[in-house]
Parts: C-alpha cells; sequence; structure tokens
C-alpha cells in the first residue's frame, strides 16, 4: 500500500508535468495536416468579419531592408487571438515589390507559410496565405469582386476575407487574406487525389515565353521548364508527359477535348469582362494558374490589382479613353497578335461548342451578376464592412476620400461595362476588334469615369509621410 505522503509527491509531479505540457502546447501549436475538410475556410476566410492578424518580427529594420528579396524571414504570428509559431514571412510580388522599394515604402504585400520551418505546420489545415496589399488599387476591392464573380459561375476559386494586418503589435493597414493556391487549395477544391497545380511564370519578360503561353514546342520536359519549374502540388514525369500531350492536342486536335469547359470558360469570360491585361490575354501572359487531371486543362484566377482597365496605365503609351476602354470588344480581348499566340483562348473560340458555350455564360453573367444589381448590393455590404478600417489605414496608398471616389469609379465602370457587353451579344456595338470601328457609335459614352482613380502611380508618392511615421514607430517597437 502506497503511503500517503509518497502519494502526495507522485501526484505533485504528475500536476507539474499536466501543467508544463499545457504550456508546451500553448508554445507550439499542434501538427495540423492539410485535409480534404480542413477548418480554415470557417475561421480566418469567413468573410462576413474583418480579421486580424499580428506578426511579430525580431528585428524590423533588418526585414524591411531585405524585403526586396524575397527571403523568409522566421516569425510568429497570432491570427484572430491564436498563436502560430515559427512560421516564414516575406514580402511578394512583382513590379508592385521593385516600385514599393523604389519609392522607399513599407506597404508590401506579403506570405505567410506556415510549414517553412516545420514540416506539416498548419493553419488549421492552410499551408500557406497571401496578403495582399491593394497596390494601386484604392477601392480595395478589385481582386474580391473578380474572386466573387468567378465564384458565382462556378470556378473554383481560392478563398479570401478582409484582415487589419499589424506589426508587433502596431497598427499597420488593412490586407486581403487570400488562400495560396497549393496543396491546400487542390485538396480543398479536388480532394485528396487531386491532379497538378501550376503556376507558370517567366524568367525574362521579353524571353521566349512560349511554354507559358501553353504552346506546344516540342516531347522535350526541358521546353516547358517555366511551367514545370513552378509546380504547386507535388509532380512526376509521368504528369510532365501528359501536360505535353495535352498542349499537342491543345495546338493541333480539338481543343474542347482537353479543356475543362465546365471552369475555364467562365475564367475567360471574366478576364474579358474586367479588362484584366496582367494576365494570360495579356502581352505579359503570366498570373494564372493551371490545374491537370488525367490530361484536363483547367484555368484558374489570380491576380487582379491591375485589373478594370488600369493595366493600361502602365504602357509607355498608355490608353487613358475610358471609353475605348470599357467598349473594348469582348470577344477578342486583345489585339491579334497577341490573341493568335494563347492557344487555350484562341483555339478553344474556334470551337463552335466552347463559342456558344461563351456567349451563353456571358449572358447568364450579365443576367444574374449585373443587371440584376447583385454586384451593387455585394459592394455595398463590402463597403460597409471595411469602410471604418480603410478610413484608418495608417500606411493607405490614399486618402479616405480617393477610396470612396474609387468605389464610386468602379461601380460606374461595372454598370458602363455590362451595357457595353450587352450590345455586343446583341450585335449593335462591334463584339470584336475587325467590327469595333464599323459599329462604334453606338458605343457608351465613359467621359467621366475615369480609370486613374481607381489606381495609379501619384498615389505611391502621396503615401512616402504615412509609411515613413509607421516605419519610425516600428523601430521603436524594436529598441524596447
Amino acid at each position: 500500500m502506497i503511503h500517503h505522503k509518497a502519494l502526495g509527491k507522485i501526484m505533485w509531479i504528475i500536476t507539474i508535468a499536466m501543467a508544463v505540457g499545457s504550456i508546451m502546447l500553448t508554445l507550439v501549436k499542434p501538427m495540423d495536416t492539410v485535409t480534404v475538410s480542413p477548418l480554415y475556410p470557417s475561421k480566418l476566410f469567413d468573410d462576413s468579419y474583418v480579421h486580424t492578424i499580428d506578426i511579430h518580427i525580431q528585428d524590423i529594420q533588418h526585414f524591411f531592408d531585405t524585403a526586396i528579396n524575397e527571403t523568409y524571414q522566421d516569425v510568429d504570428v497570432c491570427i484572430d487571438g491564436e498563436w502560430f509559431y515559427h512560421v516564414g514571412f516575406r514580402a511578394k510580388g512583382n513590379n508592385s515589390l521593385h516600385l514599393i522599394h523604389d519609392y522607399d515604402l513599407i506597404r508590401y504585400s506579403f506570405k505567410i507559410e506556415f510549414d517553412h520551418y516545420i514540416d506539416g505546420y498548419t493553419y488549421h489545415g492552410l499551408d500557406k496565405l497571401s496578403l495582399d496589399a491593394s497596390f494601386q488599387d484604392n477601392s480595395y476591392l478589385k481582386t474580391y469582386m473578380v474572386f466573387d464573380m468567378m465564384d458565382h459561375l462556378g470556378v473554383n476559386t481560392p478563398l479570401c476575407s478582409y484582415v487589419m494586418v499589424s506589426i508587433n503589435g502596431q497598427p499597420f493597414g488593412l490586407y486581403l487574406a487570400i488562400e495560396e493556391m497549393e496543396e491546400a487549395y487542390a485538396s480543398r477544391s479536388y480532394g485528396q487525389d487531386h491532379g497538378v497545380l501550376y503556376k507558370p511564370d517567366y524568367r525574362h519578360l521579353n524571353g521566349d515565353n512560349r511554354d507559358i503561353a501553353l504552346q506546344y514546342i516540342d516531347d522535350d520536359i526541358s521546353s516547358y521548364d517555366q511551367i514545370f519549374d513552378h509546380a504547386k502540388t507535388d509532380m512526376t514525369s509521368l504528369d510532365q508527359h501528359r501536360l505535353i500531350d495535352s498542349l499537342y492536342m491543345l495546338n493541333h486536335g480539338d481543343a474542347t477535348s482537353v479543356v475543362n469547359m465546365i471552369e475555364t470558360i467562365p475564367y475567360f469570360v471574366i478576364q474579358s469582362f474586367v479588362l484584366n491585361w496582367d494576365s494570360y490575354l495579356g502581352y505579359t501572359g503570366h498570373n494564372y494558374l493551371l490545374y491537370e487531371k488525367a490530361g484536363i486543362l483547367t484555368m484558374l484566377p489570380w491576380d487582379y490589382n491591375l485589373a478594370f482597365g488600369t493595366y493600361s496605365l502602365g504602357m509607355s503609351d498608355p490608353i487613358k479613353d475610358s471609353s475605348i476602354l470599357i467598349n473594348y470588344p469582348f470577344f477578342t480581348p486583345n489585339e491579334g497578335d497577341i490573341m493568335t499566340q494563347r492557344p487555350l483562348y484562341h483555339r478553344l473560340m474556334q470551337e463552335d461548342e466552347a463559342f456558344e458555350m461563351y456567349r451563353d455564360t456571358v449572358d447568364r453573367f450579365l443576367i444574374e451578376y449585373i443587371e440584376s444589381g447583385y454586384y451593387q448590393q455585394k459592394m455595398v455590404e463590402t463597403i460597409a464592412l471595411i469602410d471604418p478600417y480603410v478610413k484608418n489605414d495608417p500606411t493607405a496608398f490614399c486618402s479616405y476620400e480617393d477610396f470612396h471616389r474609387a468605389v464610386e469609379t468602379l461601380d460606374a465602370f461595372m454598370a458602363a461595362r455590362g451595357k457595353s457587353v450587352r450590345l455586343q451579344l446583341q450585335g449593335k456595338l462591334g463584339g470584336t476588334l475587325a467590327l469595333r470601328d464599323e459599329l462604334w457609335s453606338n458605343h457608351i459614352d465613359c467621359s467621366t469615369i475615369h480609370l486613374q482613380d481607381l489606381g495609379d502611380f501619384d498615389d505611391l508618392r502621396n503615401a512616402y509621410d504615412s509609411n515613413q511615421a509607421v516605419m519610425e514607430g516600428l523601430m521603436q517597437t524594436d529598441q524596447q
């Protein structure tokens, strides 16, 4: 029989052990694995309210001094009051990254990679997310609204929600949190037995980017390195050869036999409607996800801060006439020398079945989303949600008044573009470049719509003082 003093000592040891174990569990989150039914969609991506993300960085000066390099730093992150330790954090972007750096600002877009340092570590099943800074988007709505359009038409769109970001406890800015399209997204959208996700990207904008354009080159895997080097899920040589076979059929056979038209046709409908030329349909040819399974290709959405015609503002000879942009032909969404090099659109639209499906999808989108007033209600609800956060955004690219002006401009764009596309469907306005001039007399007058109000380079200059003030505050917390 155990003596009562010995029993008391044992119980004391057990109590201490349990307390230590409890503390350890609060310091290191469990290694959640990516699952088919993860919890993160109902947590961070519940978009009915603005979430909070606080990022704790050990060396603020070093992080922002090296942000241009896009190297990960070990940080702790608190999401809606829940801590996650030792996760990867870095700045992200292409042109936006360099412009933020060149203008000596700190409002970068960011990536948070939960499993960067600890294999298998996730946020309730999510492996990675992006924090979008609304660069050249004074409305804070471009990406959010385009994703909503895509989702409305049945495209497997990444989840998103608004978050108020702070760094080391200091308010930093209102961001859009976006589910990165990697393993967690693939499992959630297509099941654990999913295919392969790619995010093709160029090494040099003016290089030979035929693989990014999804042209068939030859049967050599190395000819498609700008696709295969950017696989977002596991990939085998069998997967690579199967994709090449699909590209051959896309370019030289019946394109409809290798394309998932249920998702890809709606994707192109929205791309054309929002005039997103920083994409597969534009000169750059990137900013898209390609999903392949069993030889079937699906185009998926990504990156819309330069949509709604604002990509043209950055051209060397910018198109600033809103009437030309908003009345742009819907069925030839870019010049012929570009479109003929984009087989996943060009070849698909040469097939009667695909073209009729495209027309029907355009009509349904106009009826359900634009002409019904659905988009306006969505915008009203979203603006009511984010308005106080925009008003107090310490690193905003624009003023509060600029935000409301941009919202009005986006609303006007949607209404006018909807009317123009309806006239194009009716044959009263040129739906192709070949017919544009002939039917131009019926165009929608958009002279009162100024697309630069959606966001332009001048906003970067205006954000300097506020960004510097926040940086000074961060440096003070860093020294404490």
